[in-house]
């Protein structure tokens, strides 16, 4: 049994991403990170992973095979016993971008054991759903989930699209859901791309605030760095800056 700390989570399963995703997101957690942390990533393959990364198997969640990828294995993180971790845990996509130091995200104050800490979501903020890209919680601190999960399924699958859609529901009624302050966390398609007409010949700049930027949609670092990656009526053009940070 590890002491209680500050753990990062990843996650990398099947053939999208290679370790180099894994590798570089370590490298900003490193750089960006004054905090003691221990950086741990559940997968199905940890050839090519750096060392320093401790890797464990993504715990089985028993759904049947051939299912639409929704997620769902991200909610393996909430197992009550996570190969015997304690503490606090962020999970980062690993294809998010780390531009700024990211203290905050385990120094912000809980107001009770069993909150998770999210992004809310930019499109409709309205409906209250977080954006799992990056999340906090206390190992161990929500139990039911998983058991929920597995026991309801059918159900769930029914009613929600995604594995964050139902964490934010489940939390919401069960536990505490918070969200991080707006200006944390980015996402690269709404707040750094710019609109047409402007996209055609106005570069994507480095922001002026933000801490994390989040690849959602169609287009991942790399795109964004070379320019291109998006739908045809989306014209994205090279942000080289982006270099500096994916590394």
């Amino acid at each position: 049994m590890s002491q209680a700390q500050n753990h990062i989570l990843c996650m990398k399963w099947g053939d999208k991403y290679g370790p180099e995703y894994v590798n570089r997101l370590y490298n900003m957690v490193k750089q960006h990170l004054t905090l003691p942390f221990t950086f741990i990533c559940l997968t199905d393959d940890p050839n090519g992973i750096n060392p320093a990364v401790q890797c464990h198997p993504i715990p089985d969640l028993g759904l049947p095979a051939g299912l639409p990828e929704r997620g769902w294995k991200k909610l393996t993180t909430f197992s009550p016993d996570l190969y015997g971790l304690s503490g606090t845990a962020l999970f980062l996509d690993i294809d998010i971008v780390i531009i700024d130091n990211i203290d905050a995200f385990f120094t912000q104050p809980a107001s009770r054991a069993d909150e998770v800490w999210i992004i809310r979501d930019w499109k409709k903020p309205w409906r209250m759903v977080g954006n799992s890209s990056v999340y906090r919680f206390e190992i161990g601190a929500i139990p039911g989930l998983l058991d929920y999960f597995r026991q309801n399924f059918n159900d769930i699958r029914q009613r929600f699209r995604h594995e964050q859609a139902f964490l934010s529901w489940y939390v919401r009624q069960h536990h505490q859901l918070s969200y991080w302050p707006a200006d944390w966390c980015l996402s690269y398609k709404y707040h750094i791309l710019k609109k047409l007409p402007f996209s055609l010949w106005q570069p994507p700049a480095k922001p002026a605030h933000g801490k994390i930027i989040i690849f959602h949609g169609e287009i991942n670092p790399p795109d964004a760095i070379a320019g291109g990656g998006g739908k045809w009526y989306r014209k994205v053009l090279p942000a080289p800056w982006l270099q500096d940070y994916w590394q």
